[in-house]
């Protein structure tokens, strides 16, 4: 997640500015109180500024002095930190060999079009809420606009004869560019990179790292003088401001432009960090957040300065990120840290360049689209053809209506968060699971076709017509494997040593499968399977539940979390790589089986779990320390502890009864109220017997029922006792007879039989039990 490598119109960040001291100021707090109860405490009568402020501590823009022995530690423009020694070819800089990361990502990373989602139920906003954090906390720095770029960069090689290529590019290459090397490395000692952030979860995304940026964000005018600038950022009509909102847009912050936005860079809307607008999903974060630091600046007494609202409301944004994170992100994912013993000031929280260039790039979750449902009253026939023209699918049924947004109409086009609506788009993110965190990678990332304007084709962002808009290949895959080898990374199992693993001795032993060799198959080419198309091929689809999903029907669209392809991952990882011992670090991390109950193999949980703890226990404002939170809640009955739903709630239009507690996991359905055990006693040529008992779940008893299902292979009942048989088609009912019209609370049972006629071929058991309209779960 920390790099995305797409080209860039404007610098990243102006480096210079990135190095002074941020703006500071004491205004008041104690830093030894502790967390009081949860409850909302109503603000206060308007006051002047309470005995306490005299101590409460402003945290820096740019990460300095967090940690007051080593000041620099996590500070913005620091080398990120390393586990395990740098590997290049020469010892210094020079990358490590390995296979053309494009014909990697074809055998590995290439889907097939086939969406397989989290087997745990984890929502799109995990990848979302991931790439916001992301934001917070890392980015490399790369050459600037003008700045000769690293001469041993080159292009990714593409070949468009790769008889796995399905996709066609007019570039030379698929663009990569080294990260810059940091000053005093790369030429006697091993290259190191720079993060251009700092390293801390402090809602860098909200306010950015320089004094310059913040005060072009906040209401008031830019004069250089913060002291006159009002507490609330600008947020026109709600949404983020843009780079000309304030008339001349050469003095606006500096914001990445691609897409779209290339055709109209001064229409980029305006964030703390410059890559806001890559997606909507990620603008319309950070629009919330923005919203969340203005609604508390509202709860706020008059009676305080400009300047002290704004730096409570920035206090409790800061928690409020870093408390979504701890209780609902990483929970969702299956990251389960040590119980937190406090601030521990030797832990150095500068981000780790093993966890940003692998650990943290979780390309995979990334959905094909964006799908949103909301009422139709809210857009008029002309909002609606306008979306349409920009390529955005909808469909209408009855009151309601139904949005796609694919990901390369979604990417910088920040227009659409306003004409979607911020609230209807937050909650779509939550509806659906995201894609399952493993080696496959949707086709619109791994190969994202940009819908570029040029002077021979000046319409092309007017319309849909997208092949005459591409632009050529970018493959997020491909490029983070490139990123690897770019920052020395170790091998796979030099990755696994240094985070406390076990190296793996066979490619199977890393994928989990049973074997690494290529079948026999007659659809393959013998001797030749890792350049034969067909080894990509899935041949089964399963369910959460394990329940076997039939290739190419509605239900592989939308339910399958594992799949089975012709080939073993291993075996392909064979043919490709060689030695286990040669394996790129994040092809390895991505091909690992999931631990139970996680969306993580055993490498990429360990690289987490390290990193996270150390943004927790090296973070002298993290919110366990209280730094004035509980104070800032007692005064004026500001709490920062808020799962993002409520934050969602309270900035928008949705109610929080239209989402779900926990936004990062799928709404479950309702509990089941009955069970079925369906058991087939005997069978004899052409007829089967069988009984089923109904189990009452509830702590209310049944009375009356009837019992629906339907028998997939045609199965005719011809004798029944304990209940009235009628049938349709393949439909059966069953109603209950006077004597057992009663089924009992809290597992009472009601039994019954049939013998039926038999499908010998198959004799398929009924998949769904209807028990008065209410679906039954099946033993």
């Amino acid at each position: 997640m920390a790099d995305r490598n797409l080209p860039r119109v404007h610098p990243s960040h102006p480096r210079p500015a990135h190095r002074r001291p941020a703006y500071r100021r004491l205004l008041t707090s104690s830093a030894a109180v502790l967390l009081g109860s949860s409850a909302l405490i109503a603000p206060t009568a308007a006051q002047a500024a309470p005995p306490w402020w005299g101590s409460f501590e402003v945290q820096t823009l740019d990460g300095a002095g967090n940690n007051r022995a080593n000041p620099t530690w996590g500070q913005v423009g620091t080398t990120y930190s390393r586990v395990a020694p740098a590997r290049y070819a020469d010892g210094v800089g020079a990358p490590a060999p390995g296979p053309n990361s494009r014909r990697v990502s074809n055998r590995t990373f290439n889907d097939s079009n086939q969406n397989l989602f989290s087997e745990n139920g984890v929502t799109q906003w995990a990848f979302t809420w991931g790439q916001f954090l992301d934001h917070t906390f890392g980015l490399r720095q790369a050459p600037g606009v003008g700045d000769s770029p690293d001469p041993s960069s080159r292009n990714i090689d593409f070949d468009a004869t790769d008889p796995l290529e399905e996709f066609d590019s007019d570039l030379d290459g698929i663009p990569f560019t080294r990260s810059s090397v940091a000053a005093g490395t790369g030429v006697t000692s091993p290259r190191e990179q720079v993060n251009t952030v700092s390293s801390y979860i402090d809602a860098w995304t909200v306010y950015g790292g320089t004094n310059q940026r913040l005060e072009w964000l906040r209401d008031g005018p830019v004069d250089g003088n913060m002291a006159n600038n009002a507490a609330t950022l600008s947020l026109p009509g709600g949404l983020l401001p843009r780079r000309d909102s304030r008339g001349n847009a050469a003095t606006a912050p500096a914001m990445d432009v691609d897409g779209r936005l290339r055709a109209q860079p001064n229409r980029a809307a305006v964030a703390g960090d410059v890559r806001a607008n890559e997606n909507i999903a990620l603008t319309a974060t950070h629009t919330l957040f923005a919203r969340e630091h203005n609604r508390i600046v509202g709860l706020l007494p008059n009676t305080l300065t400009a300047e002290e609202k704004f730096q409570i409301a920035r206090r409790v944004v800061i928690a409020e990120q870093q408390y979504v994170t701890y209780n609902e992100f990483l929970p969702s994912m299956g990251v389960t840290l040590p119980a937190y013993q406090g601030y521990n000031p030797s832990v150095n929280a500068n981000l780790g360049n093993e966890f940003a260039t692998v650990g943290y790039r979780a390309h995979s979750m990334i959905h094909g689209e964006i799908e949103i449902e909301t009422e139709a009253s809210r857009y008029t026939p002309a909002q609606l053809a306008a979306l349409e023209a920009q390529g955005v699918e909808s469909v209408v049924d009855g009151a309601d209506i139904e949005f796609a947004v694919p990901l390369n109409v979604a990417f910088f086009n920040p227009d659409l968060v306003g004409q979607l609506q911020l609230g209807p788009l937050l909650r779509g993110i939550g509806l659906e699971a995201e894609y399952r965190n493993d080696e496959q990678i949707d086709n619109q990332l791994r190969s994202v076709l940009f819908r570029i304007p040029s002077s021979g084709n000046p319409a092309c962002l007017d319309g849909p017509e997208l092949p005459q808009c591409f632009d050529g290949v970018v493959d997020l895959g491909a490029i983070d494997v490139e990123r690897g080898r770019d920052h020395g990374m170790p091998t796979y199992n030099q990755l696994r040593q240094a985070f406390g693993l076990a190296p793996r001795s066979s490619f199977a032993a890393v994928t989990g499968e049973s074997s690494e060799a290529f079948p026999a198959d007659p659809e393959l080419t013998a001797g030749n399977e890792i350049n034969d198309p067909d080894s990509m091929d899935f041949t089964a689809l399963f369910d959460r539940a394990g329940n076997p999903i039939e290739l190419g029907s509605e239900e592989a669209e939308a339910l399958p979390t594992r799949g089975e392809r012709r080939t073993p991952l291993a075996a392909r990882l064979r043919a490709l790589y060689g030695s286990v011992n040669n394996l790129d670090g994040f092809t390895g991390m991505v091909a690992e089986p999931h631990l139970p109950g996680r969306d993580f193999g055993e490498l990429q949980l360990a690289m987490w779990t390290r990193q996270f703890q150390a943004l927790r226990d090296g973070d002298r404002f993290f919110f366990g320390t209280d730094p004035g939170l509980s104070l800032i809640r007692s005064t004026y009955g500001i709490d920062f502890r808020r799962s993002l739903a409520q934050i969602i709630s309270a900035n928008t239009d949705i109610p929080a009864s239209q989402l779900n507690d926990n936004v990062f996991l799928v709404e479950e359905p309702e509990p089941a109220t009955c069970r079925v055990e369906y058991i087939v006693d005997s069978a004899w040529a052409g007829n089967f017997q069988a009984r089923l008992r109904v189990v009452n779940l509830t702590d209310e008893p049944v009375v009356g029922w009837t019992m629906r299902w339907l028998f997939p292979s045609g199965q005719v009942p011809s004798q029944s006792w304990s209940g009235t048989f009628s049938r349709q088609g393949a439909a059966v009912s069953v109603r209950n007879l006077s004597w057992n019209a009663v089924i009992g609370a809290n597992g009472g049972t009601a039994d019954f039989g049939f013998v039926a006629s038999r499908d010998n071929a198959l004799n398929a058991e009924p998949a769904s039990f209807l028990l008065n309209g209410t679906p039954c779960e099946v033993d």
